[in-house]
């Protein structure tokens, strides 16, 4: 089936649309479930809808579920694996007093990404691409990284927040990998990988809260109304990230998905009512102009 070749940045733009709205929900949770638990959500909750997708586009384009390789199971738990690491790395730079310091450290994942696809998947970027990759992630530092706090918490901080950017970018390149294995149509093999990603997630963080907080399973349960509408917004923005690493390479998709930014940005500035600094103002136009020479370079 032939696409438009900007097809993957609508799902994209979507993809961090929908990141917003889960991370919103996510952050209500917290209070009640935890970290973990909120983080947990994103799987449990998620997984099925990841599986109604799948038996709709099943259902809709009468094929058959796509055959499985071997090969594609190293992929797919690395990307599963590395994204778990990476949230549980993230929360704890966050944990350091040093939030906005991590975020920034944590935001060098286009960067990573980029380098990792070129290595493991022979992704290779344009001199415009890498420009815009290195644009735009400035852009996200520079609103990040406040100042007079560069030196809070010393190197700890940096060394987690930089590990976590890189397991989430390790993370994209497993999904990626994951799905170019899948011998199908392109929204077939996304769907059936993103299926298959969140079980293996949703089972192996059910057994360790089994193990280890069980509490927490049972929080989650009460609290099943609003961790819904979180797991289908993560689903949902899943699904548009997979169709996209589908389509074209992950830095191209984790460098145009900084617009989550900005997104969460205007939230914050009109709806909640935060000011905007010349800082903010310098970093989204660094963002943005990142993300113009990206689209251009294609």
């Amino acid at each position: 089936m032939t696409h438009p070749e900007w097809l993957w940045m609508v799902f994209t733009v979507l993809a961090a649309a929908a990141q917003v709205a889960r991370n919103a929900m996510q952050r209500e949770l917290t209070g009640t479930l935890g970290t973990v638990g909120a983080t947990h959500v994103r799987f449990l909750f998620g997984f099925p809808f990841a599986v109604l997708f799948l038996v709709v586009l099943l259902t809709v384009t009468g094929e058959s579920f796509p055959h499985i390789s071997a090969g594609f199971w190293p992929w797919v738990l690395l990307g599963a694996l590395t994204q778990i690491a990476a949230t549980a790395l993230m929360l704890a730079a966050m944990g350091e007093r040093s939030f906005v310091v991590a975020t920034a450290y944590i935001k060098t994942e286009p960067v990573q990404v980029a380098l990792f696809g070129l290595i493991f998947l022979g992704d290779r970027i344009s001199l415009p691409v890498a420009a815009a990759i290195l644009i735009a992630t400035t852009g996200v530092v520079a609103m990040s990284w406040k100042p007079n706090r560069g030196a809070e918490g010393g190197a700890k901080p940096m060394v987690l927040g930089l590990t976590a950017g890189a397991f989430f970018a390790l993370s994209a390149i497993g999904y990626r990998g994951a799905i170019l294995t899948v011998n199908a149509e392109f929204v077939m093999a996304a769907t059936s990988t993103l299926a298959i990603g969140l079980a293996v997630q949703a089972a192996l963080l059910s057994l360790y809260l089994a193990v280890r907080q069980r509490g927490v399973l049972v929080a989650i349960a009460r609290a099943w109304r609003p961790s819904l509408f979180a797991g289908m917004m993560g689903a949902v923005a899943s699904q548009f990230w997979f169709l996209s690493f589908a389509l074209t390479s992950a830095a191209n998709v984790r460098t145009l998905a900084l617009v989550e930014v900005l997104f969460a940005q205007g939230i914050s500035h009109f709806i909640f009512k935060q000011p905007v600094t010349a800082r903010d103002m310098m970093g989204i136009a660094l963002i943005i102009a990142g993300v113009l020479l990206l689209i251009w370079a294609h």
